[in-house]
């Protein structure tokens, strides 16, 4: 049997009649239960050494693909 009464982190908690008044009647979860954050975590320094990577192979694409095509104009 399911208890009712069982706070569930981010899903559900369990409120006095006393916290639902003092909170003016307000009945919408989001007023008792926090958001769960579901932010992506990016570190920073190792994002920009990828940058700088992809930077990289970039530029020697384009002079590869300049020695290319100067050697077709040719």
């Amino acid at each position: 049997m399911f208890d009712s009464k069982v706070d569930v982190e981010y899903v559900a908690q369990s409120v006095t009649h006393d916290a639902i008044a003092k909170n003016d009647y307000n009945l919408s979860v989001s007023a008792y239960v926090e958001a769960e954050d579901t932010r992506e975590v990016i570190d920073i320094t190792k994002l920009n050494a990828e940058l700088k990577t992809t930077v990289i192979k970039i530029d020697q694409l384009r002079c590869d693909i300049d020695t290319i095509v100067a050697g077709i104009e040719a």
